[in-house]
């Protein structure tokens, strides 16, 4: 069978994603679970991550976020049995790809999918769920009552903070990036109950960044939001346009909230004592959002799985809807992984 390698031993600038012939071991190992792929999504792979992890190689798996149906089950399997429909994240050293017809994984890495909803839809956006809940859940302890701002809240990620925090009952503002996102964001509603906007304010960035602190200010009394969650942040004044939409480092302390918590996507975030300062002076605290701590250590795996779970009940309810993702052939991974690795596109679904 074949599956979807990234080639990393070549000297070019941009990784080469290939298509190579791979074999699964005749025998599964005691807790393993042989699983036929029907949908696995495609996010950018993090190179840095896995230099740093010691887990680069010549021939790196892409692929990871698999939905499926079991094959076949290990002798001490417990958690499934043949023919049940499951979905998970393959860890960062698995060897298999996810574009594979079938994998082989560690029952404790899955969950069962609910039967209502697409293995398209839920490989699509597991891996937003995850960080949506571990930002909001984990990181942030998140309550009903709290006040929380999401940056760019029509991206995949940002949507599914967006809907996760109004279903626990907490105010929600957002920024948009372009007139379109701004009218989805106000016309967002919930699938079930009451039909209240999902989003308190809608911030427009795209006119004027330097709107975002007073607007905060004006919306929350002067005292600053309880949480914030980033999606990059500017370190200094940028030039391109796409830059400018983020938020500059210092206007997101200066929004926040005593006892407040940031949450930010930015790996290389430098705070300047000055910043530090106001964090402090706030008590308030920055937390830095790495979905695959989950997979590189077991030592909270029952509340991984938990939160997988919990992940897709929610979206099979409709409480966590995100954007539909259309689904491309099996022939086109590789130009599909090439255009998510190059930022051009958050992410893909390959159908097999």
């Amino acid at each position: 069978m074949k599956g979807l390698y990234c080639r990393t031993s070549v000297s070019t600038a941009e990784p080469e994603f290939v298509i190579q012939e791979t074999n699964l071991p005749e025998a599964l190992d005691s807790h393993q679970v042989r699983v036929q792929v029907k949908a696995c999504g495609l996010s950018p792979l993090d190179l840095k991550l896995l230099d740093d992890m010691g887990m680069l190689r010549d021939l790196i798996p892409v692929g990871r976020e698999i939905a499926g149906v079991v094959l076949q089950v290990g002798d001490k399997v417990s958690f499934f049995q043949t023919d049940d429909e499951v979905i998970g994240i393959l860890p960062l050293d698995s060897p298999c790809s996810g574009l594979c017809d079938t994998i082989d994984i560690d029952e404790h890495l899955l969950v069962q999918k609910p039967e209502k909803l697409s293995s398209v839809c839920v490989a699509g956006a597991l891996r937003d769920g995850l960080c949506a809940y571990t930002a909001l859940h984990t990181y942030a302890h998140m309550a009903a009552g709290h006040t929380l701002l999401v940056m760019d809240g029509a991206s995949s990620f940002g949507l599914m903070c967006v809907q996760l925090a109004s279903y626990h009952g907490v105010k929600v503002l957002t920024t948009s990036h372009t007139p379109q996102t701004h009218t989805f964001l106000e016309q967002l509603r919930p699938s079930v109950g009451v039909q209240d906007p999902l989003v308190a304010k809608v911030i427009p960035v795209y006119k004027d960044s330097s709107d975002l602190l007073s607007v905060v200010l004006e919306e929350t009394g002067g005292l600053g939001v309880d949480i914030i969650i980033d999606s990059g942040v500017r370190l200094q004044e940028e030039s391109s346009e796409e830059m400018k939409l983020l938020p500059h480092k210092h206007d997101i302390i200066s929004v926040l909230g005593v006892g407040g918590h940031w949450v930010t996507s930015h790996k290389d975030l430098q705070l300047d004592p000055p910043d530090c300062r106001l964090l402090h002076l706030k008590s308030s605290s920055v937390t830095f959002l790495n979905s695959e701590v989950w997979t590189t250590s077991s030592a909270q795996q029952g509340r991984y799985l938990h939160i997988l779970k919990d992940i897709v009940e929610k979206m099979s309810t409709g409480v966590l809807r995100p954007q539909p993702e259309e689904a491309v052939p099996l022939y086109e991974a590789t130009v599909s992984m090439e255009t998510v690795q190059r930022q051009q596109k958050k992410k893909a679904v390959v159908q097999l």
